[in-house]
C-alpha cells in the first residue's frame, strides 16, 4: 500500500457512547469513478497512484491509522423527533489535519451496515453519489462552505431501491460531522457529563473563542445565518433541513434532494418527501431559526440555572432573523453590484425578485444577465424590467465598479437539475463522460466558457425535474 493519510484523530478518543467502533463492509468489485487529486493534496494524502484506490475507498481495506467509527446522534426530521439516528451507512475513517491548518473528517458514505441502520441495507447507489460528488464540488466553487468529495467507487454490487441499481461509496470530508442532532441526543437522554464533554470537544474544535453554551450558540447562529443567506443568493434549496442535517460548523452537509432552481419562485419545493413545503426556498430562512432553537434548548441543561437561563437564550434566537436579514441584503445587494447596500436597498432588490416571479424568468441567467446585459431578454413584457432598471442604475450610480462585484457574485452556471439527471442516467448505462465533463464545467462557476454554454439553458419543458430524492 502506497496511499498515506496522515491521520490525527480525535474523535475517537471521546467516551465510546459517542459512537460505535465499527468497520466498514466489503464490496465485491470496486473500481474508481473519481479522485479529487487538489483535495488529496490539501489533506496532505499522497500515494494516489496506488493502485489498491478503489479497494481503499470502497471500504475494503483500512488504511493505517484510520479508527473507523459510526457517530451517534438523533434529529427533528419534518418537525419530529427522532431520538436515536446516527450514520447508518457511513464510517468514519478518522481526521487529518491539512496544509492550512485545518482538521476534517474522512468519512466513507454508502459503506455498509453500522449499529445505527436500523432496516437499512447501509449503501448507496451510483445516483446520489455522484450527485453529493458533482454539487458539493460546485458548492466549494460558488464559494459555499461544503462538505467536499475527495472518491466515488463503484461496488460491483447492486442496490435495490424501487429498482434494482449500482452500488457506489463516496468518501466525504468536512470540518467535522457535528450537527445539532449530536448534541440534541445527549440532552434528551440526560446525560449532562456527555453533553457537557460534547460542547466542550466542538468548542475547541470550533469556536475557540466561545467560552460557555450563550457564546458558542451566537457564534453558530452567526455561521447558520451567513450559510442560509448564501443559498438563497444563489437560489439552492437544501431539501432536508432536518436537525441531524445541521452541522455545528456551519457547512452544507448531506446533498439528499437538494437542488437548485431554474424559474425563480420562492414557494419552490423539490424534494419528494417535503409535501408541505416545509423546507421550501423561502422557508430556509426560518427554518434555520427553529434549528438553532433546537440547538438552544439542548444547550440549556449546560447552564447552572437551566431554567433561569431560558428567556436569555430565547431573547438570542430572537436575534436571528436580524441577521439573516442583514446576510441576505449583503448576498444580494452584491448580486445588483452594491458594496454597502442600506436597509432601503432591500425594496430595490425585492421588486426584482417580485418582477422574477411574476415573469417566471430563470433565476440564475436573470442575475447573470444584469452582467452581461441580457436580463431584459429573460421578460416576455420587459416593461416593467425597463422600469426597474431605470431606478437600478441611478442607484449605482456612485458605485465604484459595480460590474466586477456582479461577477464575483452572479454565476454563469449553477449544477441544473436536469443536467444531474443526465448525467446519473449516463452513468448509470456505463457512461462517465458527463460526469467528468460537469466537473470541468462547475470547477469555475462564475467564468464564461464558450464549451459549457449549453449548460447555462434552463430545462426544455420535456426536461423539467419535478422532484429530487434521498439516497436512501
Amino acid at each position: 500500500m502506497t496511499l498515506h493519510i496522515p491521520f490525527d484523530n480525535s474523535y475517537a478518543t471521546l467516551p465510546e457512547t459517542f459512537y460505535a467502533r465499527v468497520n466498514p463492509e466489503p464490496v465485491k468489485a470496486p473500481s474508481l469513478i473519481a479522485i479529487n487529486e487538489e483535495l488529496a493534496r490539501d489533506l496532505g494524502i499522497d500515494g494516489l497512484d496506488d493502485p489498491d484506490l478503489a479497494a481503499l475507498f470502497a471500504g475494503n481495506a483500512i488504511p493505517e491509522g484510520a479508527t473507523p467509527l459510526a457517530q451517534l446522534y438523533a434529529g427533528h426530521q419534518f418537525g419530529q423527533y427522532n431520538p436515536q439516528l446516527g450514520d447508518g451507512r457511513a464510517v468514519l475513517l478518522g481526521e487529518t489535519i491539512g496544509t492550512d491548518g485545518l482538521r476534517r473528517d474522512i468519512q466513507l458514505k454508502g459503506s455498509g451496515r453500522t449499529p445505527f441502520s436500523r432496516m437499512g441495507d447501509g449503501r448507496a447507489w451510483l445516483g446520489p453519489v455522484l450527485r453529493e460528488y458533482v454539487v458539493s464540488e460546485a458548492m466549494h466553487a460558488l464559494g459555499v462552505p461544503s462538505t467536499r468529495a475527495l472518491a466515488a467507487v463503484r461496488t460491483g454490487e447492486v442496490v435495490v431501491r424501487e429498482r434494482p441499481l449500482p452500488g457506489a461509496v463516496l468518501t466525504r470530508v468536512a470540518q467535522s460531522h457535528l450537527r445539532v442532532g449530536t448534541f440534541q441526543v445527549f440532552a434528551a437522554r440526560g446525560d449532562t457529563k456527555a453533553l457537557q464533554t460534547l460542547f466542550d470537544y466542538a468548542a475547541a474544535r470550533h469556536y475557540p473563542d466561545a467560552d460557555d453554551p450563550a457564546s458558542f450558540l451566537t457564534a453558530v447562529m452567526r455561521r447558520q445565518a451567513a450559510l442560509v443567506a448564501q443559498w438563497l443568493s444563489l437560489g439552492f434549496i437544501h431539501g432536508v433541513m432536518n436537525t441531524d442535517n445541521c452541522s455545528i460548523s456551519g457547512e452544507t452537509i448531506d446533498y439528499g434532494p437538494c437542488a437548485f432552481m431554474d424559474s425563480y419562485h420562492p414557494e419552490t419545493v423539490y424534494s419528494s418527501i417535503d409535501r408541505f413545503g416545509r423546507y421550501s426556498y423561502a422557508a430556509q430562512a426560518d427554518i434555520i431559526v427553529w434549528n438553532m432553537a433546537q440547538l438552544a434548548t439542548a444547550l440549556l441543561s449546560l447552564m447552572p440555572d437551566p431554567e433561569a437561563s431560558v428567556e436569555p437564550f430565547t431573547a438570542l434566537i430572537h436575534t436571528m432573523p436580524e441577521m439573516i436579514r442583514a446576510e441576505w441584503l449583503k448576498r444580494f445587494g452584491a448580486k445588483i453590484g452594491l458594496a454597502d447596500p442600506k436597509a432601503e436597498d432591500a425594496k430595490l432588490i425585492a421588486d426584482l425578485l417580485n418582477l422574477m416571479e411574476a415573469s417566471e424568468t430563470d433565476f440564475t441567467n436573470t442575475f447573470r444577465g444584469l452582467v452581461d446585459g441580457t436580463a431584459r431578454d429573460q421578460f416576455a413584457d420587459p416593461t416593467g424590467f425597463d422600469q426597474w432598471s431605470d431606478l437600478w442604475r441611478a442607484r449605482l450610480h456612485d458605485e465604484d465598479d459595480p460590474h466586477s462585484r456582479m461577477s464575483a457574485a452572479n454565476p454563469v452556471l449553477i449544477p441544473r437539475n436536469h443536467r444531474i439527471e443526465a448525467m446519473i442516467d449516463a452513468a448509470v448505462a456505463g457512461d462517465d463522460r458527463p460526469f467528468t465533463r460537469l466537473m470541468s464545467a462547475y470547477a469555475k462557476p462564475y467564468d464564461s466558457h464558450p464549451e459549457f454554454a449549453d449548460l447555462r439553458n434552463p430545462p426544455a419543458p420535456d426536461e423539467v425535474v419535478q422532484a429530487t430524492f434521498c439516497g436512501t
